[in-house]
């Protein structure tokens, strides 16, 4: 039986080992902390909760709000952080998914969903489209893919249009008079809507400037950008515009100060096809998804020339 010289002894060394794993538990925390606030400024919001985070659990926040989006439907995109964050540290998941074997150049597809965060069907249906891109139709071309552009905005306690800084992305590229024409038209146009508020300044917000980006460094062909819920077609450029997507007819929504339309297919001369879904929180019926999908792969083959990227207009 010990003595209690020895019961003594014991205790304090497992205290001296306590006090050594908690000490080394403060220094990892310190380390950690100290590794979260050099993160860019722009994704310092909520940045230690995120440290270590593999790629897949981006998906659980998304799969939670998407509609028909499950945890899998996500991980299965095999979407990875872009290197671009969203004002509360959320990164722009993409994927680029290369061309079969061909003789020639592929056609270079940019399909982004979810730039107004209030649309979930947007974000929703490239999911679903996602999944179809190893069928051999899909693989006739290039593809960049973005469900979810504005992550702030879909993911805020009440989704909202905006991003977290209160601005309407599609209204924050750099058409020619930006600064003339869009604080202008958002306050006689809209009636200063805030949410349509254009921000301060073309490219001002980290997710505008990230689809920026991407064209000018992956030069697609053509740029397919998803909305809810008008139930129709839109489309900008130089090409013959489509006449439908399953049961989504081409109807023009109009041309607008610091739009993507505006900005790629009427200044860069690259069409942009604006597919606006007919109800922003359920899905059309599957058939009608791989039909609006068909759809646009048949007018993409058929319409889109494969060219350099055109220089930009004066």
């Amino acid at each position: 039986m010990p003595t209690l010289t020895q019961i003594t002894a014991w205790a304090w060394g497992a205290r001296s080992a306590i006090l050594r794993s908690v000490g080394a538990i403060a220094v990892s925390l310190a380390a950690l902390q100290g590794s979260a606030s050099s993160l860019p400024a722009h994704a310092a919001g909520g940045a230690q909760a995120q440290q270590g985070k593999p790629a897949g659990d981006w998906c659980v926040p998304l799969a939670a709000r998407l509609p028909k989006v499950s945890l899998n439907d996500c991980r299965d995109g095999q979407l990875l952080p872009t290197g671009a964050w969203s004002q509360n540290g959320f990164p722009i998941l993409a994927r680029e998914i290369a061309a079969g074997q061909r003789s020639g150049p592929a056609l270079k597809v940019l399909l982004i969903g979810g730039i107004h965060g209030d649309e979930l069907t947007a974000s929703s249906i490239v999911f679903k489209w996602l999944a179809l891109m190893q069928k051999p139709a899909a693989q006739e071309f290039q593809w960049k893919v973005a469900p979810v552009v504005n992550p702030d905005g879909l993911l805020a306690a009440k989704p909202r249009r905006v991003n977290a800084r209160g601005v309407d992305l599609n209204r924050n590229f750099p058409t020619p008079n930006w600064q003339q024409d869009a604080p202008r038209y958002w306050a006689k146009v809209t009636a200063s809507d805030p949410r349509r508020y254009p921000g301060s300044a073309p490219l001002s917000e980290p997710e505008s400037r990230w689809v920026h980006d991407t064209i000018e460094q992956f030069k697609p062909d053509v740029i397919i950008s998803v909305h809810a819920p008008f139930g129709v077609l839109d489309f900008d450029g130089p090409v013959k515009p489509p006449s439908r997507f399953g049961r989504l007819m081409f109807n023009r929504v109009g041309v607008y100060p610091g739009s993507l339309g505006n900005y790629s297919g009427l200044h860069r001369d690259i069409p942009v096809v604006t597919i606006e879904l007919p109800n922003a929180q359920a899905l059309p019926p599957d058939a009608e998804v791989l039909r609006i999908w068909q759809d646009m792969l048949g007018w993409i083959k058929r319409n889109v020339p494969r060219a350099a990227m055109p220089a930009m207009k004066p």
